[in-house]
């Protein structure tokens, strides 16, 4: 099982800078591969607190200079949001730099206010973003590539650098449709999912939902790798993890206002969370996520690996401003103990399988 840390750079209020939070997110981009993950994931949001990360392929770049075997991947770039043709060049220049350890997330994006202030109408975002992935594809594959489509033409165009991994990097879709996971195994890409801050449920719901489409394009489930996006926390101080479960619950009540395009900020930056019907109680989130002591953390991830499937578990840190040190120290908690125990306990059962 590979892990990996999702760094989404959330700033909470006023008393975190904008530069501690960033600093912070590569401090713990280096732990990370200190620690043993495989993969750091950085997001892509604009014009609020809700990430500072304008765009995670220079957090790529940079973390690059700074890590040596940790991979680096977007999750997501926000096609409808760039220009393919820049994007491309980006994308070989990251590669580059990373000595080819990019992995190249992408999505359609969601969040209304950023759309506008990029003068692009959210409501195409769908189609928009399924051309410019035709585009990207072209790039990353052919030396000479033209377009003719509803939103761009390019005349025949090079990209002057290009990806060491080749064909390309390995390219993940942000998913949680029936449609994209459908064009991710017709194309062969990989899976980004989440289950939010839901139960066994409706990780159960979603390993159907991977079935069916890759059976609709006559492939198997393991055809395409899946990463699980998941809050984790494992501490024995119950304060601790309330702590941890309060910043979730404010970055998702975020997530929610910008996803249902409200906007609750006063200087037209610093958005503030507000309760709905919909939020969990801390004691919920508890039961429903991989939360607790060291074993009950191990136990729950035992559970939900089994149910899904994936091929990754990727941990969220950087929650509101859950502080840093306490966060450094959970990573390398992972790293230590989590980590090393969920993978022997994975390559046990796997032995008992051959065996029988």
């Amino acid at each position: 099982m590979e892990f990996a840390t999702f760094i989404l750079a959330t700033q909470r209020g006023y008393h975190q800078t904008s530069d501690s939070v960033i600093h912070d997110a590569i401090e713990q981009t280096v732990l990370s591969e200190q620690a043993g993950f495989d993969t750091a994931w950085f997001a892509e949001h604009h014009f609020n607190n809700y990430s500072l990360v304008p765009s995670p392929l220079m957090m790529v770049a940079h973390c690059a200079g700074v890590t040596k075997r940790i991979r680096l991947g977007t999750a997501v770039c926000v096609l409808p949001l760039y220009q393919p043709q820049r994007l491309l060049a980006e994308i070989g220049f990251a590669d580059v730099v990373s000595n080819g350890r990019l992995e190249l997330g992408v999505g359609s994006g969601y969040q209304q206010f950023e759309f506008e202030r990029f003068g692009v109408n959210i409501d195409n975002a769908p189609a928009v973003f399924s051309e410019y992935l035709d585009i990207v594809l072209k790039g990353l594959n052919q030396k000479i590539f033209s377009h003719s489509g509803h939103f761009m033409q390019i005349p025949p165009t090079a990209i002057s650098v290009r990806t060491i991994q080749k064909p390309s990097p390995p390219i993940w879709i942000a998913t949680g449709s029936p449609s994209s996971m459908r064009r991710a195994y017709r194309e062969r890409h990989n899976l980004l999912v989440t289950a939010l801050h839901n139960g066994l449920e409706t990780l159960g719901a979603l390993r159907g939902m991977i079935q069916e489409a890759a059976a609709a394009e006559f492939k198997s489930p393991g055809d395409a790798k899946i990463s699980l996006l998941r809050c984790c926390y494992a501490s024995a101080d119950g304060a601790e993890i309330n702590r941890y479960l309060d910043n979730a619950r404010f970055q998702r009540q975020l997530s929610e206002a910008l996803h249902q395009r409200r906007q609750q900020s006063h200087d037209g930056y610093m958005l503030q969370a507000t309760p709905t019907q919909q939020d969990l109680s801390l004691e919920t989130m508890r039961e429903n996520l991989p939360i607790g002591s060291i074993n009950q953390v191990i136990d729950r991830l035992l559970q939900e690996i089994e149910i899904l499937k994936p091929d990754q578990i990727a941990i969220q840190t950087q929650l509101g401003d859950l502080d840093q040190t306490t966060m450094l120290r959970q990573i390398e908690l992972w790293g230590d103990k989590i980590i090393p125990a969920v993978n022997k306990s994975l390559s046990h059962k796997v032995r008992d399988i051959l065996s029988k």
